[in-house]
Parts: structure tokens; C-alpha cells; sequence
């Protein structure tokens, strides 16, 4: 479990840039699919966002959680909405899920008390 989600979420930026400066051509796809996925459309940065966090817990990355409760926040996201996705993902991955939810449901209140 990481311990401090808004630390981890600098930490994993700080990677990333790292990668991107090793792999530039992976990275820059990466980057323009993430932008194209997430932007306004017939579903909102918002709701993908949401989708995204799901899909991040049922599939137990830590970073995913981080990034995505920091970009559904930036997006718009209630903590009652961040709340209501981290119960989709349980239901969907089931007691892996339960756990990774948990941890997701700590990002939350962290980034909640960064920003203030």
C-alpha cells in the first residue's frame, strides 16, 4: 500500500518523465492516446476518469489509483462520485478489489486534505 498518494502521485510523474526521455516515441503515443481517451465527448473527462479509476483497482496498480482519484478530482469528481466508481470496481474484481478499493477510498481523503 503506499502511504501517501499526492507524494506517490510526483513520484510516478517524476518516473514517467524519466521514461519519457529514454523512450520518447512510446512515450508521446502514450501521452496522445491518454489526452484523446480522456477528453469531452459523448462521455465527459469526468465519467472516463471514473472508468479509469475502476478499471485501475480491479487491476491492482497503485499508480492507476493515484493518477486517476488526482484526475477525476481535477475532472470534477465529487468524493460521493469517487465513492459510487470505487464500488463499481468492486463488483467487479471482487475481494482483490475490496482491498485496492480501500486503498483508493485513502487517496481520496489524502488528496482531499492536500487541497486544503
Amino acid at each position: 500500500m503506499v502511504d501517501d498518494y499526492p507524494g506517490y502521485y510526483i513520484h510516478v510523474s517524476d518516473l514517467m518523465a524519466k521514461l519519457g526521455g529514454e523512450a520518447p516515441g512510446v512515450m508521446e503515443g502514450f501521452a496522445r492516446m491518454h489526452q484523446a481517451s480522456v477528453a469531452e465527448g459523448a462521455l465527459s473527462a469526468k465519467v472516463k476518469e471514473l472508468i479509469a479509476l475502476a478499471i485501475g483497482i480491479t487491476v491492482r496498480c497503485d499508480g492507476c489509483i493515484a493518477y486517476h482519484v488526482h484526475d477525476a478530482l481535477k475532472a470534477g469528481a465529487s468524493h460521493r462520485e469517487v465513492v459510487e466508481a470505487i464500488g463499481v470496481a468492486v463488483m467487479m474484481g471482487g475481494g482483490p478489489s475490496v482491498v485496492y478499493g480501500s486503498q483508493a477510498l485513502e487517496a481520496l481523503e489524502q488528496f482531499a486534505r492536500a487541497a486544503d
